[in-house]
């Protein structure tokens, strides 16, 4: 099997077993939220980058109950380190939460937690995406976006959807159309694009 399918494939499993350990889903229920995986942890497209997205809903959010669920998720020792910002202001009205998370293996996997106003703009919106990204993938299709994802040297950051897009749409298949691609597609803001 190719490493990059071989590196998705255990990291999917971790990925899995860290939210798992962290009791991550359930603390949030506790304080009345509604837990919801996203991006390439819910499409099954990890690789290289270890990133456990979610978007946790409240309807009202009370900030006092983000704090409480972040500072039980924070008595789990392999949690390193923990940002913490208010956008509850802005058209994406938010909290965002950020942790370092130190596996057995001494690896390190950034778990991102939004916590988001329920019924407002994004609510469900990137759950959707996630949707319509995974049942436009065809085999070959996935195996492009893991061997791209891969190849990226460690030090690029390339977002998520920038190789969905490349790939679904425009047809990209190798790093070097990737980059050119990229040149031509700058990302300002929040991307809102679905195949």
């Amino acid at each position: 099997m190719e490493p990059f399918l071989v590196l998705a494939e255990r990291n999917r499993k971790k990925a899995a077993e860290i939210v798992a350990r962290t009791g991550l889903v359930g603390i949030w229920e506790s304080v009345g939220a509604e837990v919801r995986p996203v991006g390439s942890f819910r499409m099954g497209l990890l690789c290289k980058h270890r990133d456990i997205d979610f978007h946790i809903y409240s309807s009202p959010l009370n900030v006092s109950d983000s704090f409480r669920a972040m500072a039980k998720l924070a008595e789990n020792g392999a949690v390193e380190h923990i940002e913490y910002a208010n956008l509850l202001h802005t058209e994406e009205r938010c909290l965002e939460w950020h942790v370092r998370y130190r596996d057995e293996d001494e690896e390190d996997w950034q778990i991102d937690m939004i916590h988001i106003v329920g019924g407002s703009r994004y609510d469900g919106y990137f759950e959707r995406m996630a949707d319509c990204i995974s049942e436009t993938l065809t085999e070959e299709t996935r195996r492009t976006i893991l061997r791209l994802k891969y190849e990226t040297p460690d030090t690029e950051k390339i977002m998520g959807v920038e190789y969905y897009r490349a790939v679904l749409q425009d047809g990209v298949r190798t790093y070097a159309e990737l980059q050119a691609w990229r040149r031509t597609h700058p990302v300002s803001g929040v991307w809102e694009w679905m195949p």
